[in-house]
């Protein structure tokens, strides 16, 4: 039951941003930015970094819908699922690694983050912009996983409606909702 009176029938980030939709606006426009809009690294790529921060957060809806849409980048789950139990031995380059390790020291604390791990990336071929945006994103799912677990909202364990959120986010991107309230066009 969220901590507050959220609208009802809208899972995870969606409710909170039903909720405030003024909020709701940047927020979008971020992920969108930083997960959809043209990069050296590909969207499945930057859709893998936002799925391992929000697992190792522990945020079930965030991985989940995030890493149905880096399955449809992807042609499938198989390597979400790599990446989440054990990203140095799954089938992706070795920057990407890099990139990971980098996300995931970012997710304990951006202080953790040392020149050596930026150094590694950048002896893998990992530029200054993909850099700076492993580390926003990062911390932006950071923000993102908090904000959808400490509303308490509601997080169905159906892989259906995953899938269909990462149809759409991998399609369409982030600035039009991927969930719809009951009877909503």
């Amino acid at each position: 039951m969220p901590h507050i009176d959220l609208p009802h029938g809208l899972p995870g980030i969606s409710a909170g941003f039903a909720f405030r939709p003024e909020t709701a606006k940047p927020m979008r426009d971020l992920a969108h930015i930083l997960l959809h809009e043209p990069s050296s690294l590909t969207p499945g790529e930057r859709e893998l970094i936002a799925t391992y921060v929000s697992s190792l957060n522990d945020c079930y809806f965030c991985q989940t819908s995030h890493g149905a849409a880096a399955a449809c980048h992807l042609g499938g789950g198989e390597i979400v699922q790599q990446i989440k139990s054990d990203f140095q031995s799954a089938p992706v380059s070795a920057k990407l690694k890099a990139l990971l390790a980098i996300a995931g020291k970012v997710q304990q604390g951006g202080k953790h983050v040392t020149a050596a791990d930026v150094a590694a990336a950048k002896s893998l071929g990992a530029t200054d912009i993909e850099i700076h945006d492993t580390v926003l994103i990062a911390a932006a799912f950071c923000m993102y996983n908090r904000y959808v677990d400490g509303l308490d909202t509601v997080q169905p364990r159906g892989e259906g409606m995953y899938a269909q959120m990462g149809e759409h986010l991998a399609r369409e991107g982030y600035r039009t909702p991927s969930t719809r309230p009951p009877n909503a066009g």
